[in-house]
């Protein structure tokens, strides 16, 4: 036998080369694995420690991952749970421009449902809008509703009145378009003109329409003030005679001398309605004020010949003294008074006047500036509303209570949307031009001030409003679960440092805690960073009627 030393390292060197060149050329197992995680399923059971493997984009294995992925992330303890799906979202314009959506990926968020404002092409131009968003490139997964206006403003225009039988063919057809295109049904904010005009007979035909696809009728209600029950009750006939399922965006009892009786009240009418087989929920965002346009201060029939020609009247004298003596009178059959619900116009704070000249007045209350001029605040107000027009001077309006907040959400059937879109770029207003915390905070907010501070919600049941509930409700089987086979939209957030940092004073600030999310497998939030990639599809809804 030969025993050169020289030999036998020589081989020896040669078949370590031969090993190691074998292990390296051998394939990885996943694109993707998480380790050493607390995972919450999404469905409300206790948290279980698990690894997570992901492979083309969907959740491969559960539990103790053996294999190697082309990257690995060491959870550390943290939670792991399903994405967040936003209900309640407002990005339809603005992710043909600006995918990323930055604003809502750091919230945890990777689903969005939009539409309260519809879709910002006609029916007609869906599918090709849907294309574009792909082909673009999201952040975030996306769906959306259309309009009921969208059909009425093209069949007659954004007066008031009652559609002819020909007008409403017109819708119908148009709601039709909508549906086959994918999207999740049809919407509603009654609370605006020129929306305020529709009546429940002709929303029950076109939420028929829907239904035949089983679809939703979507509504900001035509009140969520003094009027709410009689609101609520018209949104659950509607479902009932159309045999369409409800769905109440950012439910609120935004009247302060019915704090404590409007919510029970409302919450009694929606159990009832569950028991007699209406299918009806409800989203809504953890926060003491609302903010919309101030023009919302102004009585409905003002606008009843459109938005433009309402601005022009307010200019005669006599219609603005009249406009001014309702709202001073209270809320009027088709309008809802946010006026009165806020408890007056130093409860009205203007965020975003949407014209220079009037920006030194940004977050100041009405009262306080119409002190400073010595004017009336009703004056104040319609005054920045038209300056700004066909922008809108935006204001928050702070109408509910805390203990109304954590009866909601205390609802097995209420999940959350922050009725915000995502911002051109971050630390940036949103899309509507409203500097609201609910931007950058909402979902953040529910775990740290509603499960960590106040004990309303457990952490599991926290995690199954924001995932499990929506996918159901929205028909979402393949997402809002871990579970193999299923997309890998996650969220890994460590539960001692999870905050909203947003608030009145600050509202973009980006919150704290949520270290990394996935969106169909690939990571968009990197240890706190965004990444470049936009991983986000369509949520096409599907539609096999006619």
């Amino acid at each position: 036998m030969n025993r050169n030393p020289t030999w036998m390292f020589a081989a020896l060197t040669t078949l370590l080369g031969c090993v190691s060149g074998t292990a390296s050329a051998t394939p990885l197992d996943y694109d993707l694995i998480i380790r050493n995680g607390r995972v919450l399923d999404g469905a409300g059971n206790p948290w279980v420690r698990a690894d997570i493997a992901i492979k083309d984009g969907r959740i491969a294995r559960i539990g103790w991952v053996k294999g190697r992925g082309a990257r690995e992330i060491d959870a550390m303890e943290r939670y792991v749970s399903p994405g967040f799906i936003d209900m309640m979202d407002q990005s339809g314009a603005i992710l043909l421009k600006h995918g990323s959506a930055e604003n809502k990926l750091r919230m945890g968020v990777t689903t969005v449902i939009a539409g309260e404002g519809g879709t910002p092409v006609p029916a007609a131009d869906i599918p090709a809008y849907f294309e574009q968003l792909e082909s673009r490139g999201i952040g975030v997964n996306f769906g959306t509703y259309y309009q009921a206006q969208q059909a009425r403003s093209l069949a007659m225009g954004d007066g008031d009145g009652a559609p002819t039988s020909a007008q409403l063919d017109i819708m119908r057809a148009e709601v039709a378009k909508a549906m086959r295109a994918g999207v999740f049904g049809i919407s509603t904010a009654l609370i605006y003109a020129p929306s305020s005009f529709e009546q429940a007979p002709e929303l029950i035909e076109l939420a028929k329409v829907a239904g035949r696809c089983n679809g939703f009728y979507a509504t900001h209600m035509r009140d969520e003030s003094a009027d709410l029950m009689t609101a609520l009750r018209e949104a659950i006939r509607i479902g009932t005679e159309s045999g369409t399922r409800v769905e109440i965006f950012h439910l609120k009892a935004a009247f302060a001398p019915g704090w404590g009786k409007l919510m029970p009240a409302a919450v009694a009418e929606i159990e009832a309605a569950r028991a007699h087989g209406v299918d009806i929920a409800a989203d809504l965002y953890p926060y003491t004020a609302g903010g919309t346009g101030l023009s919302v201060t102004i009585p409905n029939w003002v606008f009843a010949q459109g938005y433009a020609a309402g601005f022009e009247r307010l200019k005669n004298p006599e219609l603005r003294a009249r406009a001014k003596r309702d709202v001073a009178a209270g809320s009027q059959p088709g309008w809802s008074n946010l006026v009165k619900a806020s408890g007056g116009w130093d409860h009205i704070v203007l965020v975003n006047a949407a014209n220079p000249k009037s920006a030194r007045f940004e977050h100041r209350s009405i009262a306080d500036i119409a002190h400073e001029l010595h004017r009336d605040p009703v004056d104040v107000a319609w005054d920045l509303a038209a300056e700004a027009f066909p922008k809108r001077a935006t204001a928050l309006f702070f109408m509910m209570s805390e203990a109304d907040i954590e009866t909601a959400l205390k609802q097995r059937w209420t999940s959350i949307g922050s009725d915000a879109g995502a911002a051109e770029k971050p630390g940036s207003v949103d899309t509507l031009g409203l500097p609201h915390p609910r931007s950058y905070g909402t979902f953040p907010r529910i775990i740290a001030e509603y499960v960590k501070k106040r004990s309303v919600l457990s952490l599991e049941d926290a995690i199954r409003k924001m995932t499990s509930w929506p996918a159901t409700r929205m028909g979402l089987a393949d997402r809002g679960v871990i579970r193999e086979g299923l997309w890998a939209d996650l969220t890994i957030f460590d539960l001692e440092r999870i905050k909203d940092a947003s608030t009145w004073e600050s509202p973009t600030a980006a919150p704290e805690g949520i270290d990394y999310v996935i969106v169909n497998g690939k990571v968009a939030i990197d240890n706190g960073n965004r990444t470049s990639l936009n991983a986000g599809r369509v949520l096409r809804h599907a539609c096999e009627a006619p």
